[in-house]
């Protein structure tokens, strides 16, 4: 109730009625707030607030508090309760939220919190409405804010969303573990609470709300939450590690869901993951060195890209990590945005890119969008097979290998290598010939027999294809089929 009241004390220092703010006395027609509630959501969003409220109790003119006598719960529409009538009106996407409070001399408030509508416009009996100064309008007779609505409906976008709010400022960051920000970039941390609040609002993490409390966004609470656990609707987007005990999911050895933030949590479980695989110590000029069964590298870009990428509308799943004897497989929810065939040369894309660039900005992933570039080459460096990415309909796994020697490789698995090698030349600025395969493979001079006859496969599979076709077969180049 007290922050209801800091709610309202706030938003009647408004000086006018703004298109996502409606002050009212005793007017409770059905129609009228079915249209308002409609407009509100539309509102809401097309000024980019999470929110718009409805505010009965409150005079119009001068937004002096003055009480109101009614309470929509106890009204009805016919023999309908009023509340139930208006969500049975109301496109799916409008969802508000009723309170009431009694203010210290009696006076009784009424407080409707309307949502912003999400992915279309909100409609009331199959009409959409929006907010015109402080009238309700058809939508349809403005068409460019219909036309402006659609385009921010569709850029919408999850990581701006609440993950939990109405918090004063010490609660909400004593559920972030903001220490971690300041030390990645190098900037002195401010000793006041206030100072800390000003770098995480502009990094789009905290947000100061209508009534003065705090909100942490959802990409506040994904990358710096101390536990995620204390976000409900984000339980689910920690990152779960599973080790099976040899090449199968038949017997699980150990299981370890995470439950700090991204940010918080990223550099521990590339050491956890890396303890669960084998590795040798190998004696190089006369100093022991340990060998690690993947490249550090091709894990962290693998599973940095797993977390940016991942599609946050599919719900009830995460990012997983699951380590067997001969490879690892990283799984998120949701397809990629790129074609799978242009992985690596293609200007990166991400559907979450607040999220992305601030991961990057925090050295989680590679500036440029050249992730899978360095996975690619840092598996071609120890003689790994390339990495396979698979596509499902809800979601994406990429699977990175240990060494498996060319005599062991698939037919398949070895032309997909000789593609992957051709795009990593490319991007070079250099082109895969017999001698570079051979040298990829790791395979002798002796061998160039069974290297050209796979070249000569990959391009009759479309895979890669000759730079000059009318080159003398010793010196012939190839570029991947799409260059």
């Amino acid at each position: 109730m007290n922050n209801m009241i800091k709610l309202v004390n706030e938003l009647c220092k408004n000086k006018d009625e703004m298109p996502w703010l409606e002050f009212k006395h005793n007017n409770y027609d059905p129609q009228m707030i079915g249209e308002d509630i409609c407009a509100l959501a539309n509102a809401a969003a097309l000024y980019e607030k999470p929110c718009a409220y409805m505010i009965w109790g409150v005079d119009n003119a001068t937004h002096e508090i003055i009480g109101t006598d009614y309470d929509i719960r106890s009204l009805k529409k016919g023999n309908q309760e009023l509340e139930n009538w208006l969500r049975s009106l109301l496109s799916k996407n409008t969802d508000f939220k009723y309170e009431t409070a009694v203010l210290p001399d009696g006076k009784n408030l009424g407080v409707l919190t309307v949502q912003k509508a999400s992915n279309h416009p909100a409609v009331f009996q199959k009409i959409d409405y929006i907010r015109v100064g402080s009238y309700t309008k058809k939508l349809k007779d403005y068409p460019e804010l219909q036309e402006r609505l659609w385009r921010i409906l569709q850029s919408s976008i999850f990581e701006e969303q609440y993950a939990r709010q109405d918090m004063e400022l010490n609660e909400a960051l004593s559920l972030l573990g903001y220490t971690k920000y300041f030390d990645i970039l190098g900037v002195p941390q401010p000793t006041s609470p206030e100072g800390i609040a000003h770098y995480l609002i502009e990094e789009a993490c905290l947000i100061k709300q209508d009534n003065g409390l705090y909100a942490i966004t959802n990409m506040g609470a994904l990358l710096f939450s101390k536990r995620l656990s204390s976000f409900e609707r984000l339980s689910r987007k920690s990152l779960r590690i599973v080790q099976y005990s040899g090449k199968s999911r038949v017997l699980t050895l150990k299981e370890e869901s995470t439950d700090t933030g991204y940010v918080l949590g990223f550099e521990e479980w590339i050491r956890y993951i890396e303890a669960l695989l084998p590795s040798k110590e190998v004696i190089n000029s006369a100093l022991r060195e340990t060998l690690k069964t993947y490249p550090t590298i091709a894990i962290r870009e693998a599973i940095a890209n797993a977390l940016i990428h991942q599609d946050f509308s599919v719900t009830g799943s995460g990012v997983t990590v699951e380590v067997f004897d001969n490879r690892i497989e990283i799984t998120n929810p949701g397809k990629p945005l790129v074609d799978v065939m242009r992985i690596i040369d293609n200007p990166p894309r991400s559907r979450n890119e607040k999220l992305a660039n601030l991961m990057r900005k925090l050295r989680m992933c590679e500036e440029l969008g050249t992730g899978w570039d360095k996975i690619a080459y840092f598996c071609e460096l120890q003689l790994l097979p390339a990495p396979k990415i698979d596509v499902y309909e809800n979601g994406t796994r990429v699977t990175l290998f240990s060494g498996i020697p060319f005599s062991e490789l698939s037919g398949e698995d070895r032309r997909w290598a000789c593609y992957i090698h051709a795009c990593v030349r490319y991007v070079q600025g250099d082109y895969l010939t017999n001698s570079s395969l051979r040298e990829r493979f790791g395979v002798k001079e002796s061998s160039s027999g069974t290297i050209s006859r796979l070249i000569k496969d990959a391009v009759a599979m479309n895979y890669i294809k000759p730079l000059d076709p009318d080159t003398a077969p010793r010196y012939m180049k190839y570029v991947p089929a799409w260059a």
